[in-house]
């Protein structure tokens, strides 16, 4: 269940507890919308705690950049001598 569904779950909570009045012969659907509404916050911090652990990004090192010695020998600084 995603985050939108986690949202559907509140919104059907808050709908049957605060704006029905119908009445079902065994059933309190005061109580049923109470439990959608914190299953559905439950949904949204568990999404949200994993989606944050989803987010952490390593930041990339600075490339190492090698460069090439060129040696010439010219007979006069070939590294004899000096």
């Amino acid at each position: 269940m995603g985050l939108g569904g986690c949202i559907i779950l509140i919104a059907v909570g808050a709908i049957l507890t605060f704006a029905t009045d119908w009445d079902m012969q065994g059933v309190n659907l005061d109580l049923v919308g109470v439990i959608f509404m914190i299953v559905g916050l439950i949904g949204v911090a568990t999404f949200g705690s994993i989606a944050r652990r989803r987010r952490v990004v390593v930041p990339p090192t600075a490339p190492v950049i090698e460069e090439e010695r060129h040696h010439y020998r010219d007979g006069y600084n070939d590294g004899y001598g000096m």
